[in-house]
Protein backbone atom coordinates (compact mmCIF):
# COMPACT_ATOMS: atom_id res chain seq x y z
CA UNK A 1 0.00 0.00 0.00
CA UNK A 2 0.97 3.46 -0.79
CA UNK A 3 1.17 4.17 2.99
CA UNK A 4 4.23 1.67 3.46
CA UNK A 5 6.53 4.22 2.02
CA UNK A 6 8.38 5.62 5.04
CA UNK A 7 11.98 6.89 4.07
CA UNK A 8 12.22 9.82 2.45
CA UNK A 9 14.08 9.93 -0.98
CA UNK A 10 15.52 13.30 -0.46
CA UNK A 11 17.19 13.09 2.97
CA UNK A 12 16.90 9.07 4.06
CA UNK A 13 14.71 9.97 7.26
CA UNK A 14 12.54 7.86 8.39
CA UNK A 15 9.47 10.67 8.13
CA UNK A 16 7.48 10.30 5.48
CA UNK A 17 4.02 11.40 5.78
CA UNK A 18 1.28 10.00 3.32
CA UNK A 19 -1.87 12.64 3.44
CA UNK A 20 -4.16 9.46 3.06
CA UNK A 21 -4.90 10.38 -0.64
CA UNK A 22 -2.51 11.70 -3.03
CA UNK A 23 1.00 13.21 -1.34
CA UNK A 24 3.59 12.14 0.67
CA UNK A 25 5.83 14.85 3.04
CA UNK A 26 8.65 15.27 5.17
CA UNK A 27 9.79 17.61 8.04
CA UNK A 28 12.72 18.39 5.20
CA UNK A 29 10.39 20.18 2.62
CA UNK A 30 10.02 17.28 0.34
CA UNK A 31 6.53 16.74 -1.17
CA UNK A 32 6.24 13.81 -2.99
CA UNK A 33 2.66 13.72 -5.58
CA UNK A 34 0.73 10.44 -6.23
CA UNK A 35 -0.97 11.77 -9.18
CA UNK A 36 -3.53 9.98 -11.32
CA UNK A 37 -2.24 8.21 -14.48
CA UNK A 38 -3.80 8.25 -17.40
CA UNK A 39 -4.48 5.42 -19.34
CA UNK A 40 -6.56 4.72 -22.61
CA UNK A 41 -8.45 1.45 -23.25
CA UNK A 42 -9.53 1.05 -27.58
CA UNK A 43 -12.85 -0.53 -28.42
CA UNK A 44 -12.06 -2.31 -31.58
CA UNK A 45 -15.03 -2.55 -33.43
CA UNK A 46 -16.39 -4.40 -36.52
CA UNK A 47 -20.18 -4.78 -36.71
CA UNK A 48 -21.67 -6.03 -33.25
CA UNK A 49 -18.69 -7.69 -32.14
CA UNK A 50 -15.28 -6.07 -30.02
CA UNK A 51 -11.80 -7.24 -29.87
CA UNK A 52 -10.76 -8.52 -26.25
CA UNK A 53 -7.41 -9.51 -25.32
CA UNK A 54 -7.10 -12.34 -21.69
CA UNK A 55 -4.51 -10.50 -19.82
CA UNK A 56 -0.97 -12.67 -19.41
CA UNK A 57 0.36 -10.59 -16.52
CA UNK A 58 -0.89 -9.76 -13.17
CA UNK A 59 -2.74 -7.68 -12.35
CA UNK A 60 -5.83 -9.76 -13.40
CA UNK A 61 -4.35 -12.30 -15.33
CA UNK A 62 -6.60 -14.79 -17.28
CA UNK A 63 -9.48 -12.11 -17.23
CA UNK A 64 -10.47 -10.20 -20.55
CA UNK A 65 -9.68 -6.40 -21.31
CA UNK A 66 -9.10 -3.99 -23.57
CA UNK A 67 -6.61 -3.55 -25.91
CA UNK A 68 -4.68 0.02 -24.03
CA UNK A 69 -2.41 1.00 -21.83
CA UNK A 70 -0.58 3.89 -19.39
CA UNK A 71 -0.20 7.30 -21.36
CA UNK A 72 4.07 7.96 -21.52
CA UNK A 73 6.01 10.84 -20.98
CA UNK A 74 5.12 13.31 -23.70
CA UNK A 75 2.52 11.38 -25.26
CA UNK A 76 -0.75 12.00 -26.27
CA UNK A 77 -3.53 9.67 -25.74
CA UNK A 78 -4.19 9.04 -29.39
CA UNK A 79 -0.45 8.42 -30.04
CA UNK A 80 -0.77 6.04 -26.92
CA UNK A 81 -3.84 4.11 -28.80
CA UNK A 82 -1.75 4.09 -32.07
CA UNK A 83 1.33 2.67 -29.50
CA UNK A 84 -0.36 -0.08 -27.84
CA UNK A 85 -2.20 -1.65 -30.32
CA UNK A 86 1.10 -2.27 -32.33
CA UNK A 87 2.74 -3.04 -29.33
CA UNK A 88 0.19 -5.86 -27.99
CA UNK A 89 -1.68 -6.72 -31.24
CA UNK A 90 1.06 -6.21 -33.85
CA UNK A 91 -1.91 -3.62 -35.39
CA UNK A 92 -1.14 -0.56 -37.37
CA UNK A 93 -4.17 2.41 -36.88
CA UNK A 94 -4.68 5.27 -38.61
CA UNK A 95 -5.32 7.48 -35.32
CA UNK A 96 -7.36 9.78 -37.26
CA UNK A 97 -10.16 7.19 -37.08
CA UNK A 98 -9.96 6.61 -33.37
CA UNK A 99 -13.78 8.18 -31.53
CA UNK A 100 -12.91 9.28 -28.13
CA UNK A 101 -16.19 7.96 -26.41
CA UNK A 102 -15.54 9.13 -22.44
CA UNK A 103 -13.03 8.93 -19.41
CA UNK A 104 -13.63 6.76 -16.11
CA UNK A 105 -11.60 6.45 -13.25
CA UNK A 106 -10.22 3.21 -11.98
CA UNK A 107 -7.68 1.65 -9.18
CA UNK A 108 -5.26 -0.41 -10.51
CA UNK A 109 -3.23 -1.98 -7.78
CA UNK A 110 0.41 -3.47 -8.90
CA UNK A 111 2.97 -4.88 -6.99
CA UNK A 112 1.17 -3.41 -3.88
CA UNK A 113 0.82 -0.05 -4.51
CA UNK A 114 -2.99 1.43 -5.86
CA UNK A 115 -2.41 4.04 -8.71
CA UNK A 116 -5.60 6.07 -9.48
CA UNK A 117 -6.02 6.05 -13.04
CA UNK A 118 -7.99 7.96 -15.42
CA UNK A 119 -9.12 5.76 -18.23
CA UNK A 120 -9.59 7.57 -21.61
CA UNK A 121 -11.70 4.95 -23.66
CA UNK A 122 -11.53 5.44 -27.52
CA UNK A 123 -13.64 3.39 -30.31
CA UNK A 124 -11.81 2.08 -33.56
CA UNK A 125 -14.76 0.74 -36.05
CA UNK A 126 -13.21 -1.70 -39.11
CA UNK A 127 -14.97 -2.84 -41.61
CA UNK A 128 -13.71 -6.59 -41.79
CA UNK A 129 -12.77 -8.81 -38.44
CA UNK A 130 -9.12 -10.00 -38.45
CA UNK A 131 -6.88 -11.90 -36.69
CA UNK A 132 -4.02 -10.65 -34.70
CA UNK A 133 -0.80 -11.35 -33.24
CA UNK A 134 -0.95 -11.08 -29.54
CA UNK A 135 2.34 -10.01 -27.32
CA UNK A 136 2.36 -13.16 -25.54
CA UNK A 137 4.32 -11.42 -22.69
CA UNK A 138 1.33 -9.02 -22.33
CA UNK A 139 -1.96 -10.88 -23.53
CA UNK A 140 -2.41 -14.99 -23.88
CA UNK A 141 -4.99 -14.16 -26.86
CA UNK A 142 -6.89 -12.15 -28.76
CA UNK A 143 -11.24 -12.74 -29.42
CA UNK A 144 -13.73 -11.60 -30.85
CA UNK A 145 -17.62 -11.32 -28.64
CA UNK A 146 -20.41 -10.58 -29.61
CA UNK A 147 -22.51 -8.28 -26.94
CA UNK A 148 -24.27 -11.17 -25.97
CA UNK A 149 -21.00 -13.44 -25.34
CA UNK A 150 -19.83 -10.49 -23.30
CA UNK A 151 -19.57 -11.52 -18.95
CA UNK A 152 -19.16 -8.33 -17.15
CA UNK A 153 -17.26 -10.20 -14.28
CA UNK A 154 -14.82 -11.76 -16.93
CA UNK A 155 -13.82 -7.91 -17.81
CA UNK A 156 -10.71 -7.37 -15.74
CA UNK A 157 -11.12 -3.35 -14.72
CA UNK A 158 -14.22 -2.24 -12.80
CA UNK A 159 -13.99 0.87 -15.22
CA UNK A 160 -14.20 -0.99 -17.96
CA UNK A 161 -17.13 -2.98 -16.85
CA UNK A 162 -19.01 0.54 -16.45
CA UNK A 163 -17.55 1.74 -19.90
CA UNK A 164 -19.23 -1.59 -21.41
CA UNK A 165 -22.47 -1.88 -19.63
CA UNK A 166 -23.32 2.34 -20.90
CA UNK A 167 -21.34 1.62 -24.40
CA UNK A 168 -23.37 -1.26 -25.26
CA UNK A 169 -26.74 0.50 -23.82
CA UNK A 170 -25.70 3.67 -26.16
CA UNK A 171 -25.01 1.37 -29.53
CA UNK A 172 -28.29 0.09 -28.73
CA UNK A 173 -30.61 3.17 -28.03
CA UNK A 174 -28.85 4.60 -31.83
CA UNK A 175 -29.62 1.19 -33.60
CA UNK A 176 -26.02 0.47 -34.06
CA UNK A 177 -27.66 -3.03 -32.95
Amino acid sequence: MTEELKFCPKCGAEQLQWDGEKKWSCSCGLVLFHNVAGAVAVVVRCGSEFLFTRRNQEPKKGKIDLAGGFVDPNESAEFTCKRELFEELQLEIDDTKLKYLTSLPNLYHYKGIDYQTLDLFYEYAVENKFTVEPELSEISEAIWLEKHKIIMDDIAFDSQKKFFEDYLKSLSINGLY
